[in-house]
């Protein structure tokens, strides 16, 4: 369980997590470590056999001084999440080698239907209070948690009456186009029943420099550069009945970011000594291409809570909740938007953008009850999950169907009992997904042969436990090891696309692919808490018999499924300490190793790369406070270089196959410097890659579609929050 030094929750949470009845109780769980997700219910962390990862609003501000990206504090925070793409896409990111589930206020963000890499940019970050992160394979959230689970947690009101809070900030690379502004205002209300949050924020983006000073390429996904956002976020809640033991609250988000359409991609070139001799990496050019449309996240949801402290004796909380995305794409001309096949000359391809659309509904039942049966320190959470999810991909611009329209419905019941024995807790439970995948029948696009495929159902059947143990040897040392398992569908847009006329399968009921992805993960782990500092530390082992894993195909150079067996290995390492009340330092490191298939019956003989695989890394900070209103923070991301060279050769046929891959690594600093006014609002500086480093993004490394991009270079970013 990792548990970062400076995790003080703010007492916000209390509207968030605990009646009003519970928040008064002098021996309510304490909200300075507390946690929600996989919980349902308040539990404090050093009660929960696992590891935890707390980001506090303090961590998620300083990342806000120095940059927008929504997932930038997780590549800081997190051990064993992978640098962040800094772009609109999440691509290339995940946690310990595996996609993570991303929720917002418990509310799951994209399909794991068609997993399409949009997912952690759906909010605007300044209505985050907190970030809650499960490393490590989880079911109790629902599908998609193979790398664990990452919970945004909204902001709640925490000073009584009215409150408005109004942040502005300005960022340049000092080029004449890479201005980045943000204006954005809050309303918060507090009374002794009622309180609600009015959020709307608006920024406007120029293009990202290199250290070079070139212009950062556009990302094939989506880009950060050139693009707007604007962001409506509602959530008000009334607590009522006898002690007011009962809430109901209601929120809406409204998110949306799209690309200004002022610059069209320009490819680089890597290095070739006849064609490529000297490199560069892909940029951006004013201008559009023809006829396209502008590329865009639209995330929407509602979402309704009803909890009662006191029914029968015990927690009810009850959730429903909707929610609809979709997301386009940039141009591309790859040959599998091609309207017929073979492909055109170059000069004749057109231009397409792929689009995803997806919806979700779902209602979630829960309920919670201590000194169970009358045996103290028994606790049983029990619940029910209802979930229907929609997805289907798009080429836009021709109006083709690429991916067929797919839904999936599950029920999913849940038990968990947990038992504090004096120092020991000992936690189990079982969590049953009962699930069906329907699929319409389609064609595939030219490119694939035209291949009408047949629709079908698929069920989804499995039973996950999890138990774990934590024993608190003393006031500052504690141990744990645990068990779980996460349940997850593949992305199944990928192999559903790509069947053609040659495939052996061209009926949904017999693609191997298609089948669930399903996680053990086993982790043991220590906590030292003293009073200067911690350190915690965890090992773990993460296996999926029939896993998903990214490769490349060689003639699309696009991303394609691979099912084969997965093992991954790794650890981490999370430590802070306070020198004394002006000198406090951060220190985490995240080692992941992993292994998969070369062929079938081959064995677990080939190293995962860094599609799947992050390399080892290193992030540290050291704040300075001199004053109570004054204090700076330098930091460091530090990646590790990583080199695969393997040979083997199939012994039924001779087949030789090679894995050559190679990375470097490298080391970008931030600064930010916080001083409070007092009447006037608080002033920030940020410097995001203080040093102007020049670097290629590590996922970017391997060769790819279109892919080839440098990262950031230096951006120096004015804030100022007042509140009144």
């Amino acid at each position: 369980m990792i548990k970062p030094l400076s995790a003080a929750i703010s007492a916000a949470l209390l509207a968030c997590v605990m009646s009003p009845a519970q928040a008064q109780d002098k021996n309510a769980t304490d909200l300075d470590q507390v946690i929600v997700t996989g919980t349902r219910t308040p539990v404090a962390i050093d009660k929960v056999p696992g590891a935890v990862t707390l980001v506090t609003p303090e961590q998620v501000q300083r990342t806000l001084n120095l940059t927008e990206d929504a997932t930038a504090v997780l590549a800081r925070m997190v051990p064993g999440y992978s640098e962040s793409s800094q772009a609109m896409s999440n691509s290339g990111e995940t946690l310990r080698g595996r996609i993570a589930l991303r929720l917002f206020d418990g509310v799951p963000q994209g399909s794991p239907l068609r997993e399409g890499n949009r997912n952690g940019t759906f909010t605007d970050m300044g209505v985050i209070g907190r970030i809650e992160v499960i490393n490590g394979p989880s079911a109790a959230e629902g599908i998609g948690g193979a790398g664990g689970v990452i919970n945004y947690l909204s902001k709640n009101p925490d000073v009584d009456g009215h409150e408005t809070t109004v942040s502005t900030r300005y960022g340049t690379q000092f080029k004449n186009d890479s201005a980045q502004s943000k204006i954005g205002i809050m309303h918060t209300y507090k009374g002794d029943a009622a309180d609600f949050l009015v959020s709307g924020a608006y920024i406007d983006r120029g293009v990202a420099y290199d250290g070079d000073g070139r212009r950062v390429g556009l990302n094939t996904s989506g880009s950060l550069s050139d693009s707007y956002s604007k962001n409506l976020f509602m959530k008000g809640g009334y607590n009522f009945g006898e002690g007011q033991m009962q809430r109901i609250q209601a929120s809406y988000s409204n998110f949306h970011i799209g690309g200004k359409h002022n610059y069209k991609p320009e490819e680089g070139c890597r290095f070739d000594p006849v064609e490529c001799p000297v490199p560069s990496t892909n940029t951006a050019v004013k201008g559009s291409i023809a006829g396209s449309l502008a590329e865009f996240n639209d995330f929407e949801q509602f979402a309704a809570k009803y909890t009662n402290a006191d029914f029968f004796g015990g927690d009810l909380s009850v959730d429903a909740y909707w929610a609809q995305q979709a997301m386009r794409y940039v141009p591309e001309n790859g040959s599998d938007r091609q309207l017929v096949k073979p492909a055109p000359p170059e000069a004749e391809r057109i231009w397409d953008q792929s689009e995803i659309n997806s919806e979700k509904k779902g209602l979630r039942f829960g309920y919670a009850y201590n000194d169970l049966l009358k045996v103290e320190g028994l606790r049983l959470r029990a619940g029910l999950d209802l979930v229907e999810d929609t997805a289907e991909q798009r080429l836009a611009l021709t109006n083709r169907l690429w991916v067929p329209p797919m839904k999936y419905t599950s029920l999913a019941p849940y038990a968990q009992l947990s038992w504090d024995i004096g120092p020991v807790t000992l936690d189990a439970g079982i969590r049953r997904e009962d699930g069906e995948l329907e699929i319409d029948s389609y064609t595939t696009v030219a490119f694939r042969d035209n291949t009408r495929v047949q629709g079908g159902k698929m069920d989804y059947k499995a039973n996950m436990p999890n138990f774990g143990a934590i024993w608190r040897i003393s006031d500052e040392w504690s141990v744990f090891a645990s068990y779980s398992e996460g349940f997850g569908i593949a992305n199944v847009g990928i192999p559903l696309r790509n069947i053609q006329a040659n495939s052996p399968c061209k009926a949904v009921s017999c693609i191997a692919d298609l089948q669930p992805l399903i996680t053990e993960n086993k982790e043991i782990g220590f906590n030292w808490r003293g009073a200067k500092g911690q350190v915690g530390a965890s090992a773990y082992r993460s296996t999926s018999d029939f896993g998903s894993t990214l490769t490349i195909d060689k003639v699309t150079e696009d991303f394609i499924l691979t099912r084969a067996p997965v093992e991954i290995e790794g650890i981490e390492l999370n430590s802070a300490w306070t020198f004394n009340d002006q000198w406090k330092a951060t220190f985490l490191y995240s080692r992941i190793r992993g292994q998969t298939q070369y062929y079938a019956g081959s064995g677990l003989v080939k190293e995962m790369g860094i599609l799947d695989i992050s390399p080892d890394k290193v992030n540290a900070s050291l704040t300075w406070t001199p004053a109570d209103n004054l204090n700076a923070t330098l930091g460091v991301s530090k990646t590790f270089s990583r080199d695969l060279r393997e040979t083997f050769t199939n012994p039924t046929n001779g087949d030789v196959y090679e894995n050559e891959e190679s990375t470097y690594g490298y080391a970008l600093w931030d600064l930010s410097v916080n001083y409070d006014t007092g009447r006037y609002g608080q002033l920030s500086v940020g410097i995001e890659n203080l040093f102007d480093k020049q670097y290629v993004l590590t996922w970017s490394q391997l060769p790819g579609w279109q892919n080839y991009f440098s990262g950031r270079g230096r951006m120096v970013s004015l804030s100022h929050t007042i509140k009144f």
